[in-house]
């Protein structure tokens, strides 16, 4: 929920194409193969998502253009080109959720890499500060941070026409065949101190905010199309298939920062939505303010072409899109008034519900007797249209925190205030301090800037026999709780042992003095109705997530050794020096980075500390009384295991990393 985690991701959805498929109501999805000389093809769909931080309501970025490597060389296919005006992506509003971009089709063979160019110029890039943004932040409470503040690092080209060409090595080669489906997933480490650092002069001065593309960026395989939480789609309804049984839409993106009324950037991507034909989709004329369950599009053939729709859709496994619900409008502006965001607040005693959007303002939402709340399983078709809850009640339970990602839609766009008419729960995570873990449960502690936004939660772990996934690197089911490292996301604790090993875990803590304590953090995305809490949140799974430790001082200076290297910090209020441990092992090193500030100039730079030349580039600045940004997973010793560390060098004192 903070910046420690922010990530995104890149979901490249190799879709199978049927020959089924290629009939009337295709839209997008074609044969699987197209061209002259028998050319073999398969249809691809770019996705986004990322996770979410509690300091930012935006952190727009343009993306140009992802193209894919062959294996053994040749020139890279392009799989996406962004229409003009290139729309911003707002990553903050992608909380593990994947947005549709477009298709491609992508000839069949082997790839080993992505090519992924972003915008460089600073007024391309949209910094927005929440409304309510965690201790300590650099920034101003809801403030848009300048682009004369903003430097983007690494960038190509001149000025006005800077790009950031970013180069991802597959884990292992992308396979592409006709008539199969496939899925990549390409995870970007947002948080670390290397994607977004300010650097804050100790007398007045002007904060820069360094911006690098080029960080820490992992290949995470995502076997399962089914199980993508998809974000709601925007478009323009092109066409009814002949026989109704799906749409074709034309992917429009909102403009950001947001207009008033919103418009929209059209685009030539189209995407084929088909109609749920065996549970029905729900239907909303936002105009009339009607709904309506339907399994085909026959009675609205004749009035749906031309209108704005949102969708809400789920992946089937053979590549192809059922929307679970759709609004629709003769107005953009219509569909799009339905907040989304994370959860602000929630306050049981007004029954009402405050949704952060993208503006960065908190929108306020009442709860009424019919304010419907469902939680997204796109892998369960009957679950992802069945509510979880109505009414007051639902928030009386505590089934609704801050940091939720949630994409309400209201009764009536113009009302004041506006009442949720249903509450698509996208995340329900939970995250802070992990404490009292047992056999059967443990507690989440998470405190906000505000206190009443504060929660203690216990949450029961899934019962031993739910299904839970498969293993990322023996691709063996899993069933039962588990949990893992962020450091070492396919290293995977599972089976019977799981949870012995979890608590064993998360019993570490460091001590800085004066009550200056720091235990193992954590995040979970919770699930409701498992069979051991048939009415409630579960938790499947845990991350242990690096500890946010303040922005301290070398109290004594690196000393490499192998396989580990370490030095001693203390914070401001800290009484003692806390031991910490840098991993110098070549794949799995502790990840490095040196910030230098020259006047209105910050560069990041990575030091590679597996290496020779970097532990010695370590040892000679990273001396006693150097500033320092620590990220780690305390240890029962009551050291730091390092995941990230960032030091400064120069004379003037940095602001902490965001």
């Amino acid at each position: 929920m903070n910046s420690r985690i922010l990530r995104l991701t890149l979901g490249l959805i190799l879709a199978a194409v049927p020959a089924f498929l290629s009939g009337c109501g295709a839209g997008a999805y074609g044969s699987g193969s197209q061209g002259g000389g028998g050319a073999q093809y398969g249809n691809v769909t770019m996705m986004v998502s990322d996770a979410s931080t509690e300091d930012w309501a935006t952190i727009g970025v343009k993306i140009l253009s992802i193209s894919l490597v062959p294996q053994g060389g040749g020139a890279p296919v392009s799989v996406y080109t962004a229409p003009n005006p290139v729309p911003t992506t707002n990553l903050v509003q992608l909380d593990q959720l994947g947005e549709i971009l477009g298709n491609a089709s992508v000839p069949v063979g082997t790839y080993t890499g992505a090519i992924l160019t972003v915008s460089g110029n600073p007024a391309d890039i949209l910094l927005m500060a929440s409304a309510n943004p965690e201790a300590g932040f650099a920034g101003t409470a809801g403030a848009t941070i300048p682009p004369a503040e903003i430097q983007v690092q690494g960038t190509t080209g001149s000025a006005g026409s800077l790009t950031v060409p970013v180069n991802v090595t597959f884990d292992s080669p992308l396979v592409v065949t006709a008539n199969q489906s496939n899925a990549l997933d390409l995870e970007f480490d947002l948080s670390h101190p290397a994607f977004l650092v300010a650097h804050v002069p100790p007398a007045a001065g002007m904060t820069i905010w360094a911006v690098n593309f080029r960080g820490p960026v992992r290949h995470h395989p995502l076997p399962d199309i089914t199980r993508l939480v998809l974000r709601h789609t925007y478009g323009t309804v092109a066409s009814v298939a002949s026989n109704n049984a799906s749409i074709t839409i034309t992917k429009d993106f909102p403009v950001e920062p947001p207009t008033n009324p919103e418009t929209a950037i059209a685009s030539t991507h189209s995407l084929s939505i088909l109609a749920d034909a065996a549970n029905g989709t729900i239907f909303y004329d936002v105009d009339a303010k009607t709904s309506a369950t339907i399994k085909d599009f026959s009675t609205l053939a004749m009035t749906l072409p031309n209108k704005f729709v949102r969708v809400a859709a789920r992946y089937q496994s053979d590549g192809s899109l059922v929307a679970v619900r759709i609004w629709a409008s003769s107005t953009f502006n219509s569909v799009w008034i339905s907040p989304e965001g994370h959860v602000l607040h929630v306050n049981t005693t007004t029954d009402v519900i405050t949704v952060e959007n993208e503006d960065g303002k908190g929108i306020p939402l009442t709860v009424d007797a019919n304010t419907q709340f469902f939680f997204r399983t796109p892998w369960n078709a009957v679950a992802d249209t069945t509510p979880i809850g109505t009414g007051p009640a639902f928030l009386a339970a505590k089934n609704l925190v801050r940091g939720f990602k949630v994409h309400a839609s209201v009764v009536d766009p113009l009302a004041s205030p506006l009442v949720a008419q249903t509450v698509d729960i996208e995340i329900a995570r939970y995250d802070g301090v992990i404490s009292l873990s047992s056999l059967n449960n443990f507690t989440y502690t998470r405190n906000f800037l505000l206190a009443s936004d504060n929660y203690s939660v216990i949450l029961p772990c899934i019962s031993q026999g739910s299904t839970n996934g498969k293993d990322p690197l023996t691709g063996a089911a899993i069933t039962g709780f588990k949990w893992w490292n962020f450091t070492f996301p396919t290293l995977v604790n599972s089976g019977s042992n799981a949870i012995g090993s979890f608590v064993s875990a998360t019993n570490g803590g460091v001590n800085f003095g004066n009550s200056l304590t720091f235990s193992a953090w954590g995040e979970s995305f919770a699930s409701w109705g498992d069979p051991n809490n048939l009415t409630g949140w579960d938790a499947p799974w845990t991350v242990l997530v690096p500890t946010p430790v303040p922005l301290g001082t070398a109290a004594t200076g690196y000393v490499n050794g192998n396989p580990t290297g370490s030095f001693t910090m203390t914070i401001p209020g800290g009484t003692l020096a806390v031991p910490v441990d840098l991993t110098t092992t070549s794949g799995s090193g502790t990840l490095v980075y040196q910030v230098d500030r020259t006047g209105l100039v910050v560069t990041v730079s990575p030091v590679d500390i597996t290496t020779t030349a970097g532990q010695a580039t370590v040892t000679t600045y990273l001396i006693a009384t150097t500033p320092v940004k620590v990220f780690g997973v305390p240890q029962a010793d009551g050291s730091i295991k390092a995941y990230v560390v960032a030091y400064f060098t120069g004379t003037i004192k940095p602001a902490a990393a965001n």
